[in-house]
């Protein structure tokens, strides 16, 4: 079990509270050794549902706690938290130029509750597919380069997988037109498997349909041989992080292997911080995934 004292004295930030923290210039370069890494670092808002959840934090806000809090310069929204808003031009403006004022980039929305893309019922795939659209309008209008979908279905894994890459095949064409990628996270059931979630993605074929492997949504499949399968397929990475030890390492996940993984694929696009443990506050887990990816990305750059 960690001493949470002992991490947080290993951190060197102490415990935090709503105090903001100095911003840095840029995630692309180790904050503790000043090295370039090989990959940018961009912050998932699921890693503060719960304070977005309780109120204490509102989707408009999250670019500008992104970057003083944490100097995180990217980010990536979850639906959600601003379900409502897909089509108003003007909330999505305001946000845009929160964004914008602190110097933040709009990488991605996660997109939940929209309708299974890989229902083997026809009409209800395709419902799903024009459910996306909004977002794919939305996501353009904030200059994102993704939206992040599941390839979820009931049925056999074949009767899913033939539903699925007709499902991403048909929403990736719409998005196509707005230059916007349709990116699919392994997200639990078949889709946690590798093997399959890769075929799907071979099957689609289309160059703005990928994947955002993410490091701990493997259940019954082996973690690594996950991110492997997928990487070939990565328009984005999740670095999910839940429990870490005295020495800042996750305990779950080696960070080294995952981002070793990451390189091998010839990938430099954005890692995104997506902490989900109870061990440390949404704050201090943030805090502490990035520190290590950002040590263990400098001795990989």
């Amino acid at each position: 079990m960690t001493d949470r004292r002992s991490f947080l004295k290993h951190l060197g930030v102490g415990a935090l509270s709503a105090t903001v923290l100095p911003a840095v210039a840029t995630s692309m370069f180790s904050t503790t050794t000043g090295k370039k890494l090989f990959f940018d670092i961009s912050l998932a808002e699921w890693s503060l549902h719960r304070t977005l959840f309780d109120g204490k934090l509102n989707n408009l806000d999250f670019p500008e706690t992104a970057a003083k809090k944490f100097g995180i310069y990217a980010v990536e929204y979850v639906n959600q938290f601003f379900k409502d808003k897909a089509q108003d031009k003007k909330y999505l403006a305001d946000l845009n130029q929160r964004a914008k004022d602190n110097g933040v980039k709009n990488v991605l929305i996660m997109i939940d509750g929209e309708g299974p893309l890989g229902s083997t019922d026809k009409g209800e795939r395709e419902q799903a597919v024009e459910n996306h659209y909004k977002w794919v309008e939305a996501a353009k209008f904030l200059g994102c380069h993704a939206i992040r979908v599941n390839a979820a279905g009931k049925g056999t894994p074949d009767e899913v997988k033939a539903a699925a890459i007709d499902g991403l095949g048909k929403l990736s064409e719409f998005a196509s037109a707005y230059d916007i990628s349709v990116i699919v996270e392994n997200h639990g059931g078949i889709s946690s498997h590798g093997d399959w979630l890769s075929a799907v993605l071979q099957g689609v074929g289309k160059a703005n349909c990928g994947s955002l492997p993410d490091f701990g949504n493997f259940y019954e499949y082996d973690r690594y041989q996950g991110v492997k399968d997928l990487m070939p397929f990565a328009k984005g990475v999740s670095a999910k992080a839940n429990v870490f030890d005295n020495q800042g390492n996750e305990v779950n996940i080696d960070f080294r292997r995952m981002l070793q993984l990451v390189k091998n694929a010839g990938y430099t696009g954005y890692v995104g911080i997506e902490y989900e443990g109870d061990q440390l506050s949404e704050e201090e887990g943030i805090l502490a995934t990035k520190r290590l990816l950002e040590r263990v990305g400098a001795e990989l750059s």
